[in-house]
């Protein structure tokens, strides 16, 4: 037998034995994964049974697929026999025991394979497995390579396309590892019937497979529904997949398919990630999750070879320090070798993007703005107002997070799930997820009467969507966004504008927050912040609780220590230090008599499974109320040398002068400055519309979405 491996030429072969020994990224990849696979061959083959969901036999199972996966690469590059015998071997074993275990016991909604508690898992093994057979399947003999495809490869297809079909058509990112695996294995076996289910569908009329599969999940700007922690995750088997049609199928042309789809949404992807490379934790997603994924490293090789390679995609290759071992990866490498000799590696600096959503891109988006400060420092601030993202979606619509100085200032709680924890629930979700993580309150919002949007029903949330109003990133001066939520509450419409503004009296960009909610009825609002760092001043009397209460019963509340409260000011003030940095909010209201609220998570959590972030809460009760709040970053902390500097910052104080269905007027007070911000609170407005109101006998005029008006002490 003579076959070719599924990802690889003998050409490309050949250009990627010469890394060996190099000191290039390919050639370091190469010498980074021969040492992984070769501790983990030192193991004794094994082939566990049943274990619990990120348990040791759980775990076992994905170390196998990953390490026959590299394997199989490394025996083609190195030719070195030791990797192939070890890829044999270890498949004929799982063929010898796998129609021997029965399925697992069901858990929860995902239907269980015999390997692994999800189907999800087994499908991710035969992805990675069958890559590993193509490699090696001429140093099998014919009886060995029969035994594999009838006892291992063969079920697992029957069980995918056959028991499980409703899973394998499924639009999500189940379904695309499960067309992906089928199509991969079809190939590596020589059966292109299951390469044909995996492209058009169970039926082959387009319904299902991978080409549904990226016309749906993915929106015309290529940004994915659930959010940048499953975007990455499906990235891996989109991208991967995408080069062995590109091979195996040339005829459907997929690196054109949709306008190019593939390549907008890993630049998508790209885009979404703060610039240390973590990805913000929108929806149900991990805080740690980053760039140097390896589904991100396959992806970003994929871009380069098939479409771009700019300054920030070497960045990004900078950042993750090694490629995919295949020949897109030997592309990057080389460009990135290139672009080293000549001394041009740069931090990655996406601009401004607004990503819609929806598979035509009219259900919202989402907004990321970016400001250089005079420090050079980037900050980044997102906003959503899009769709709810399905079963992993939280009930956050406009919702914002806040990241500058390397680091998350303003913070999404992410899941509540430990990953691969075997005795936190085998390290599935817990049903703190629900209970709190996904509740409104859990994020930077307001949430109206103690209630989550749409009362916490996905299927409601599912069928509404955020409203962009404007999104004007490329000012360098002040760049902003604004978006409407007008199916989320009953009686209540909402609208936020955000903004950056970059001040020479500012040590960073400073964010600008409007948050406007209009009902006829009065209501509750509690607009909250959760930050991370130590408190260090406020400009009001506090009351700090020693037995501590939840904050409420239900809705998340329940997992809220009430840790302290006091009256607000006009102007509230609450200063905190985090790292290295001092972090200073100011903050209003429309409404007299507010209250401030400091709460730590962790009541009504016997199993300590949540973690004890903290926050705090201006809380206001009316009927139509603006919201408005300024977030100054300034100054410097060393503990080491003990330094401090400028721990007070610039801004004095915030005012609302008015608000009305035309727009809201806020003014921005500092000790030589006055800044007023003047936006449009009217829906369909374009950036030539004038737009007038009067507040306390004083008329305000703008052309536009918004106008900063700056006034010095001196009365220029």
């Amino acid at each position: 037998m003579n076959k070719q491996p599924v990802l690889f030429t003998n050409k490309e072969l050949g250009l990627l034995q010469s890394q060996l020994g190099t000191s290039s990224l390919m050639g370091k990849t190469i010498s980074t994964r021969a040492s992984q696979v070769d501790a983990f061959m030192n193991l004794p083959l094994e082939v566990p049974g049943h274990g619990e969901a990120g348990g040791y036999e759980h775990n076992r199972h994905k170390q196998n697929y990953r390490n026959m996966h590299l394997a199989g690469s490394l025996f083609l590059v190195t030719q070195d026999k030791k990797y192939a015998v070890f890829v044999i071997e270890l498949l004929s074993l799982y063929a010898d025991k796998y129609l021997t275990f029965d399925f697992h016991v069901q858990k929860n909604t995902n239907p269980t394979g015999r390997l692994f508690h999800q189907i999800l898992n087994e499908h991710c093994w035969l992805f990675f497995s069958s890559l590993a057979y193509s490699c090696v399947a001429n140093e099998m003999t014919s009886i060995q390579r029969d035994h594999i495809i009838e006892k291992l490869f063969d079920p697992m297809l029957d069980m995918f396309t056959n028991k499980y079909s409703h899973d394998f058509d499924r639009i999500h990112n189940h379904g695309i590892w499960a067309v992906a695996a089928v199509g991969i294995c079809g190939v590596a076996i020589g059966k292109l019937d299951y390469l044909t289910k995996s492209v058009y569908g169970l039926d082959n009329n387009g319904t299902g497979g991978f080409l549904a599969q990226i016309s749906k999940l993915f929106s015309p700007s290529g940004y994915y529904m659930e959010g940048p922690y499953y975007h990455r995750y499906a990235i891996h088997p989109t991208c991967l997949f995408a080069e062995v049609l590109h091979r195996h199928m040339p005829e459907v042309n997929i690196y054109a398919f949709k306008g190019g789809v593939i390549g907008r949404t890993v630049k998508a992807l790209l885009a979404t990630a703060y610039p240390n490379g973590k990805f913000p934790a929108l929806n149900d997603a991990s805080r740690t999750m980053g760039v140097t994924d390896a589904g991100v490293q396959v992806a970003v090789s994929v871009l380069c070879e098939h479409y771009e390679c700019d300054a920030n995609i070497i960045g990004i290759a900078e950042i993750q320090g090694e490629v995919w071992l295949q020949s897109c990866g030997l592309s990057l490498s080389e460009k990135y070798e290139e672009a080293r000799q000549k001394n041009k590696i740069i931090t990655p600096n996406w601009p401004s993007v607004e990503l819609s959503e929806g598979a035509n891109g009219d259900k919202g988006a989402i907004g990321f703005l970016r400001q250089q400060g005079v420090d050079e420092d980037i900050s980044q601030l997102v906003m959503s107002y899009g769709q709810h993202g399905m079963g992993h979606g939280h009930f956050d619509t406009l919702g914002i997070t806040f990241f500058n100085r390397g680091q998350e200032v303003l913070n999404e709680y992410g899941f509540a799930r430990w990953v691969n924890v075997e005795p936190k629930f085998g390290g599935r979700y817990l049903a703190e997820n629900v209970t709190y993580a996904r509740q409104t309150i859990a994020h930077n919002i307001v949430t109206v009467d103690q209630k989550s949007q749409n009362d916490f029903n996905v299927k409601k949330a599912d069928g509404v969507h955020g409203i962009p109003h404007f999104f004007c990133g490329n000012s360098d001066v002040c760049a902003g966004m604004s978006a409407l939520a007008n199916d989320h509450y009953d009686d209540v419409n909402m609208q936020r504008s955000v903004f950056l503004l970059n001040d020479a009296c500012f040590d960073a960009p400073i964010l600008i927050d409007f948050f406007r909610l209009k009902s006829d009825t009065d209501h509750r609002y509690d607009y909250s912040h959760q930050y991370t760092g130590q408190l260090l001043r406020t400009n009001f009397n506090y009351t700090s609780f020693v037995e501590l209460e939840p904050l409420g019963h239900d809705n998340g509340y329940q997992h809220l220590w009430k840790r302290a409260a006091g009256k607000a000011p006009k102007s509230t003030l609450i200063s905190w230090l985090q790292g290295n940095s001092y972090y200073s909010w100011h903050g209003t209201s429309s409404n007299d008599n507010d209250d401030v609220i400091f709460t730590v998570v962790g009541a009504a959590d016997p199993s300590s499974n949540l973690r004890n972030d903290t926050g705090f809460t201006l809380r206001s009760e009316g009927g139509t109320t603006l919201f408005a709040s300024v977030l100054e970053t300034h100054g410097y902390f060393n503990e080491e040398f003990e330094q401090s500097t400028n721990a007070r910052g610039q801004v004095s104080a915030i005012n609302i002068i008015g608000h009305n269905d035309v727009g809201s007027v806020v003014e921005i007070q500092t000790e030589k400055k006055v800044f007023t911000l003047m936006v449009s609170n009217q829906a369909g407005v374009t950036e030539n519309d004038e737009h007038q109101v009067e507040f306390m006998g004083v008329t305000y005029r703008w052309t536009g979405f918004y106008l900063l008006d700056l006034c010095t002490a001196e009365g220029e």
